[in-house]
């Protein structure tokens, strides 16, 4: 029987899940695919009850509803609890399971390339729910601290508030202020929507050294301009398409009990672009 995923968020048409999660079925010949489902703010309940009604096996939640997909689960995972958010569900009879990926996607990268994390510094720019995530994962591997940058100044208190309850100890900063910030960064990680329309990079090159690892979540474009300054400064480079990679294999493993072609779903999301 044919079993049919989705991701649902909007704007949804730029996914790459369709591409990742399309190419590993066939890699498997598995009787499985996996669609884009465009919810707006406001329908997600309605959308709910439409994806139960098909009896869709699973799916993704993307912008802006994984905070708001929390009150529709049976019941949540441990990292879901604690980020307060969920971006993968797997209906299990009718019971929904929510599941957060976010931050397994992001530490995947960093443990693949073997780069430490323990006692680590880091310099994270932005503080949206995808920040959330990746301060617990940093917690989770016992970084040092982590200062965090963003535009809101209410939203970085936020953010470094939510660390310091977690027991990673936290400040933030304007983006004016970071120049005045002199800490060797082990990661330097953007969270932000900076890149994106091929923004210029406002990281001080200051902070950019050989032991320096530069991570940028954004994907699209794959080069960002702080990923090309970062490669000018020799420093060490994960790139936004691993952290989807990461997704992307761990969502697949909680829907299919089944280990992830990674090899075929990298070079998906490659072809993608």
């Amino acid at each position: 029987m044919l079993k049919t995923y989705a991701v649902i968020g909007d704007p949804i048409d730029h996914s790459l899940s369709p591409t990742i999660h399309n190419a590993a079925y066939r890699e498997l010949e598995m009787e499985c695919t996996y669609i884009a489902y465009r919810v707006i703010q406001g329908d997600l309940a309605t959308a709910i009850e439409s994806l139960k009604r098909i009896n869709i096996s699973g799916f993704n939640v993307t912008i802006p509803h994984k905070v708001e997909m929390m009150k529709y689960l049976d019941n949540v995972d441990e990292n879901c609890k604690k980020i307060g958010a969920a971006n993968t569900v797997l209906n299990d009879d009718g019971i929904l399971r929510g599941f957060n990926t976010d931050m397994d996607g992001f530490l995947e990268p960093i443990k693949r390339k073997d780069i430490k994390i323990k006692d680590s510094k880091i310099l994270l720019l932005g503080a949206g729910g995808a920040a959330r995530a990746i301060v617990t994962g940093f917690q989770k591997e016992n970084a040092k601290n982590v200062t965090i940058v963003n535009r809101t100044k209410n939203n970085g208190d936020e953010l470094a508030e939510f660390s310091n309850e977690l027991g990673l100890n936290a400040s933030s900063k304007t983006i004016e202020e970071m120049n005045e910030l002199d800490s060797d960064f082990d990661f330097i990680v953007n969270t932000s929507s900076l890149g994106l329309k091929n923004e210029k990079n406002i990281i001080p090159v200051k902070f950019f050294t050989e032991e320096t690892t530069v991570y940028d979540i954004v994907y699209k474009p794959v080069k960002t301009d702080l990923i090309n300054k970062a490669k000018e400064k020799n420093c060490k480079i994960i790139f936004g398409y691993e952290m989807l990679l990461g997704q992307a294999i761990r969502s697949f493993e909680i829907w299919l009990d089944k280990k992830a072609p990674y090899e075929i779903m990298k070079r998906s999301i490659l072809g993608g672009f």
